[in-house]
């Protein structure tokens, strides 16, 4: 760890501290992800494993590079390329949004999937593309779309909008851990109501990620070639 130099602390998340540092070897300017491993009795977490072991296979413009992976005493280090701005700092830069302090709000419960507050032991990468799709609204909104202060209270948010599920959209929904027979069955809303902002390209894909049932929920790759995005370059 000699070779990188702490500057400050940029973030804080459930897996790790972020800092901006400072390459000694070459003056450049880069992101420091701290990892503790004391309390891992079986070495590297999985989360981190998997996050290098994806890093290290995408190379895109629009995805942050890993550098480096540094092992020191009971930290691991991941080397970022250091970036002036995160979605937050972005959305919190644009007047548009600024104008509401509780945007974007590091509340993760506001984009955990339902079947994860349902109590599902095993669920996949649609909880990621649940989460975007909350993003995507909120964005649009400039609010969160689903701000819940609760687990239940989130759940009920969710089935606000997009109907309470039962047997019939949601296949095995009811033998979730929490699910519950007493939950108030309410019939789901026209999205476009809902997020004026979006055409109707806009609103089938938000449809598609904010899908109940994860079985039936796009996929990452699906939707980054869904017709809303038809207009938008990307940086090869």
């Amino acid at each position: 760890m000699d070779q990188y130099e702490k500057v400050e602390k940029i973030g804080e998340g459930t897996y790790g501290v972020v800092y901006k540092a400072r390459d000694r070897l070459t003056n450049e300017t880069i992101a420091l992800k701290k990892i503790r491993l004391e309390q891992e009795d079986e070495g590297v977490p999985s989360t981190a494993i998997r996050e290098i072991s994806l890093l290290k296979e995408m190379q895109h413009g629009n995805i942050v590079r890993l550098q480096d992976v540094v092992h020191s005493e009971n930290r691991l280090y991941l080397v970022f390329e250091y970036l002036d701005l995160d979605l937050k700092k972005h959305m919190d830069s644009s007047p548009d949004f600024a104008k509401d302090p509780r945007l974007v709000k590091v509340v993760t419960l506001w984009y955990r999937a339902p079947e994860i507050l349902l109590g599902s032991r095993h669920y996949s990468t649609p909880v990621d593309v649940w989460s975007v799709g909350c993003i995507f609204a909120e964005m649009v909104n400039q609010r969160p779309l689903f701000p819940g202060d609760s687990e239940i209270d989130e759940l009920f948010k969710i089935f606000r909008i997009l109907g309470t599920p039962n047997e019939d959209t949601w296949p095995g929904v009811t033998a979730l851990p929490d699910f519950k027979s007493a939950f108030p069955k309410w019939p789901s809303k026209n999205l476009q109501d809902v997020v004026p902002g979006l055409d109707s390209a806009g609103i089938d894909l938000l449809s598609k990620m904010l899908c109940l049932d994860p079985s039936r929920r796009i996929t990452a790759r699906s939707a980054l070639e869904h017709e809303y995005f038809k207009d938008i370059g990307f940086v090869p």
